[in-house]
């Protein structure tokens, strides 16, 4: 193996994205139709295999609420102590663990709530737009279909919360109305067999399509039309400035630099970026997923179910389901017992909805959440800018993030 030192350095790029998850890949769309010459590296060997791989896969424009708002109080005790519900935290006395709380509390009011949902509504907006452009010039298969969406309220004090939600973005053009049980069932009947519930959200505009095969055709777009070129099993070491460039060192002795660089690395972006003196508010919040064939009574439409904190999303012959919420859980590797707890709650939910007894492929995935719930899409000087911490909501936004985080760095809307 070629030794640090040694190792040749790659230039000739005007801008190197660090990352090529959904959010990496939507960022290099963005630069490469402005005209830039662009290197994508990723530590895995191919695009959106880590937190984007498989993710609930709904595209939620209309479903942005953010974490923090005054109900957090009242879910402060399972959220902190809870074991076996959707909420895990993992204590730990690490100042970054206590400072992301923290701030996270001081999140948790009306104020907070309407500030972050709609700063994150308006990205999702964006979001939108530009996907919707994407596709008209590329049509990329993965699944993509306005299915709709209900969330699920198993009280009426939850319908009642929601109501509000509806009444602060129907002035942005948000499409949202309430529903009562009935309704709901005759929206999707395959509701038909959960009688704790008391009411929904319907948003019929929402979207859904798998991240993964989408980050796999966008891939293939911007090799094939704008000669962007991608280094995979590029796990960076380092990031230092010299000599007015930006230079990347892998572990393995690979070096790259280019007068710019993006970082779109997820969680990892927050220790990428700490020996630059740059603190970056970023939690892992452990999500879980699996993909199963249909069920004998599969929805159509996708499925929040807020009880117990899941997604059922529908992804051609196959269905996906989503959920689980372990705050500071930094291992990615999927727990037998948690994955089981989301299968069984699962069956809880829509017992038909899936065949759960031939699932197909699981997934867990670290989610970087902000303390308000938003991405920081920030120019940090010399060349330098971030677009991180997109929650659970990195699939939705990343479209709309790019094209932030680009215009940004250069200048150019």
């Amino acid at each position: 193996m070629t030794s640090p030192a040694a190792a040749p350095v790659s230039t000739g790029h005007d801008l190197i994205i660090i990352g090529a998850g959904v959010v990496g890949l939507a960022s290099a769309y963005a630069a490469a139709r402005r005209g830039c010459s662009v290197l994508l590296v990723d530590r895995n060997a191919g695009p959106a295999l880590g937190t984007s791989f498989a993710n609930g896969a709904q595209l939620s424009y209309a479903y942005t609420d953010a974490m923090a708002g005054p109900a957090t109080w009242g879910q402060l005790p399972e959220m902190a102590f809870g074991r076996n519900g959707p909420f895990r935290t993992r204590w730990s006395a690490s100042p970054d663990f206590m400072r992301w709380g923290l701030a996270f509390l001081r999140q948790a009011n009306a104020s907070g709530l309407k500030t972050n949902t709609l700063a994150t509504l308006e990205l999702a907006q964006e979001s939108r737009q530009a996907m919707q452009a994407l596709l008209q010039q590329h049509p990329i298969d993965f699944d993509h279909v306005i299915s709709g969406k209900l969330h699920l309220y198993p009280t009426q004090e939850g319908v009642r919360g929601a109501e509000a939600m509806i009444a602060l973005k129907r002035p942005y053009g948000v499409q949202q109305r309430l529903v009562d049980a009935a309704e709901a069932v005759a929206i999707e009947p395959a509701l038909a067999g959960a009688p704790w519930l008391a009411g929904a959200v319907y948003s019929p505009e929402e979207e859904a399509g798998d991240p993964y095969r989408f980050s796999q055709g966008l891939l293939e777009v911007l090799q094939r039309q704008h000669g962007v070129q991608a280094d995979f099993d590029f796990d960076t070491q380092s990031l230092q400035r010299r000599n007015g460039q930006w230079l990347l060192q892998a572990r393995d002795g690979r070096r790259v630099q280019a007068p710019r660089v993006l970082v779109c690395a997820g969680i990892d972006s927050a220790a990428l970026l700490r020996p630059l003196r740059m603190r970056m508010p970023l939690m892992a919040i452990k999500g879980y997923s699996f993909t199963a064939p249909l069920g004998a009574n599969a929805p159509h439409v996708s499925i929040t179910d807020t009880k117990r904190k899941l997604v059922f999303c529908r992804l051609g012959d196959s269905i996906r389901v989503a959920g689980l919420a372990d705050l500071n859980d930094w291992n990615p590797a999927p727990e037998p017992e948690r994955l089981a707890q989301l299968i069984a709650m699962a069956r809880a939910s829509l017992p038909e909805a899936a065949d759960y007894d031939r699932i197909q492929s699981s997934w867990a995935g670290l989610r970087p959440v902000t303390p308000w719930s938003s991405p920081i899409i920030r120019d940090l000087g010399d060349g330098l800018c971030c677009n991180i911490g997109h929650g659970m909501l990195g699939w939705t936004l990343a479209m709309g993030s790019g094209e932030r985080a680009i215009t940004g760095l250069l200048g150019t809307p």
